[in-house]
């Protein structure tokens, strides 16, 4: 293992120190480094959890800031965080409104995140929950539920931040949150694994000519593993999955985000994106919105991800509204 560390065990603990330092309008509260908030609460505002495991940044902390999140519980390197740092957390971001707890369909964090909502009910704050599900490789149409939630879940934080700097009641931002979701799909490759700092080795092995399509952000299996491809193909076999649960008309529009995994050059980004603006135009569909870059990562993993919101009227000016994270800046044109 070759990584800029000083011990594996300080890893996540020594890189939000350097967050701190470097980015004055977050915090923690709690005297817990991983119970991370916005040092800029709006009160009566609906506030905004997320949470999971480290080795995934931007995602989810990065997403902390003005329109966006309010709070994130930190776990180690693809852990969940405890439900008492989730429940610190909650207590902190709530301003009077209530709290959304969005976040990706995981075990831990879903057990983690109800038992922090059974603690603070103790203390009058109401909660409500959405589970981001955005990964169509992971369960078949019918079965959406057991999906699993990667970097789609970038346009449920947009969405729901937006509704909620509207100062929109809890209800109708998890509205919003659930409508986003349900209109968001993903599908992700891999070339090559990550290494987790405390394990020191890799979690899986790909060989050098193959690639792994559906691999999940933590290395759960793809749906297929197959000789590399070149890069017009693999769009268009991931975007085959994506176009056929999706009921596009000429006209409609879409955001895209085309998502790194740690490991792959911008350049080849840009590839990719090239073939996807080909295939949208060739069915008649609007890119209204595009994202390009590290969203949601998993270590120094080399592949990507590819995630299309299909828009409406509704959802469009809350995805092009104002942004700004440590992580993420958005000017509303």
């Amino acid at each position: 293992m070759k990584k800029f560390l000083n011990k594996p065990e300080s890893f996540v603990d020594e890189m939000l120190e350097g967050i701190y330092r470097a980015h004055p309008d977050v915090t923690y509260t709690a005297d817990d480094l991983r119970c991370y908030v916005t040092a800029k609460p709006v009160e009566g505002k609906v506030g905004i959890v997320t949470g999971g495991g480290s080795g995934h940044l931007p995602t989810f902390l990065g997403f902390v800031g003005k329109n966006m999140l309010d709070g994130c519980g930190v776990g180690g390197v693809f852990q969940s965080p405890s439900a008492d740092q989730l429940a610190e957390v909650t207590r902190y971001v709530d301003q009077g409104a209530g709290v959304l707890f969005l976040y990706g369909n995981y075990t831990g964090d879903i057990m983690n995140f109800d038992m922090a909502g059974e603690l603070v009910e103790l203390d009058d704050i109401e909660t409500a929950t959405v589970v981001g599900n955005d990964d169509v490789a992971s369960s078949v149409v019918g079965e959406e539920h057991k999906r699993r939630g990667v970097a789609g879940i970038f346009f449920l934080y947009k969405a729901a931040g937006a509704a909620a700097a509207q100062m929109k009641p809890l209800a109708e931002v998890a509205r919003i949150a659930e409508k986003a979701k349900t209109r968001t799909r993903t599908m992700g490759v891999a070339l090559s694994p990550c290494i987790v700092p405390e394990v020191g080795k890799p979690g899986f092995e790909i060989g050098e000519n193959e690639m792994e399509i559906g691999m999940g952000i933590h290395g759960e299996p793809g749906i297929s593993r197959k000789a590399l491809a070149p890069a017009d193909a693999v769009v268009d076999e991931m975007m085959e999955r994506i176009f056929a649960e999706t009921d596009y008309a000429k006209g409609d529009e879409v955001a895209i985000l085309v998502n790194g995994l740690g490991g792959t050059p911008k350049e080849e980004l840009y590839i990719i994106y090239r073939r996807l603006g080909q295939l949208m135009d060739e069915k008649g569909v609007k890119i209204r919105h595009v994202w390009l870059g590290e969203f949601a990562t998993s270590m120094e993993m080399a592949g990507f991800s590819i995630s299309v919101l299909h828009l409406d009227d509704e959802l469009e000016p809350l995805i092009a509204a104002e942004a700004d994270t440590p992580f993420f800046q958005h000017f509303a044109r």
